[in-house]
């Protein structure tokens, strides 16, 4: 049997870019996914060759369908398999929830287009080389999928549709193929901050680790080891949620 292969997509920093690192240290190769930012993805495949892997940078939209399927014909012209699919890509706007005027019908549109039609889509595309090797299927979602909180109302709603969806493949591409859900909590990120701004980000991180039971936020690496048990080491487990955020979800509702 060749070399384990999976796509991550939204790899170029971030969760993504810890998942497809790690996913390297432990000899996979890696399709390192990115929509705008070359040069990240590029350092990031470089790295994963470094750490034991091998890595290739490709440029997709997961919202186009046509980009879904040439990601997965990457994959399989480099290397001939596809073992795994990361569905890591997401965006969001910030925007706070009781600011219902400053949402609008396209805002929800592109966002569901790449936290929910973009991972559906990968899927798809990828389903039949999945069967063939067994493979599984991660979709990062969210904490605020069950807390209704986050970034905004959109991005919450979209994540908790990518719940139910990744149940419903669940059911349809098993028994060959498995689908799980990471759902991460605060994750200390740039684009955490920069899409706060660092005085709001301050606030939000402090609020969580004095409400999360284990009174910490998450980094990048801890999704990452998530990920990769659900990758390697959960063979009995699909239409599952893990939430990695600290206990945030069995704490007392309140306002972050």
């Amino acid at each position: 049997m060749g070399e384990r292969v999976v796509i991550v997509t939204g790899s170029s920093s971030g969760i993504g870019e810890a998942i497809a690192r790690e996913m390297a240290r432990r000899g996979w190769r890696v399709v390192v996914n990115y929509s705008k930012s070359a040069a990240q993805a590029e350092g990031v495949a470089k790295a994963c060759s470094e750490d034991g892997g091998e890595g290739i940078a490709i440029r997709a939209n997961v919202a186009v369908d046509a980009d879904c399927r040439a990601l997965v014909k990457a994959a399989i012209d480099k290397w001939g398999r596809l073992d795994a699919l990361v569905n890591n890509a997401g965006t969001t706007k910030f925007v706070l929830h009781a600011d219902l005027d400053g949402l609008s019908a396209e805002d929800f549109q592109r966002i569901y287009a790449t936290n929910v039609i973009g991972p559906f889509q990968m899927c798809r595309a990828a389903a039949a080389e999945l069967r063939k090797t067994h493979g599984a299927v991660v979709n990062v979602s969210s904490l605020a999928s069950r807390v209704a909180t986050g970034s905004s109302i959109a991005y919450a709603a979209s994540k908790a549709a990518l719940n139910t969806l990744s149940m419903s493949l669940a059911r349809t591409l098993a028994p060959e193929v498995r689908v799980n859900v990471l759902a991460p909590g605060f994750v200390d990120t740039p684009w955490m901050t920069a899409g706060y701004g660092e005085a709001r980000y301050a606030r939000v991180r402090d609020t969580y680790t004095q409400i999360a039971p284990l009174k910490d936020v998450t980094q990048p690496q801890d999704q990452a080891d998530a990920v990769a048990w659900l990758l390697e080491g959960a063979a009995q487990v699909t239409g599952q949620i893990l939430y990695v955020d600290g206990g945030m979800h069995v704490a007392s509702p309140r306002k972050v």
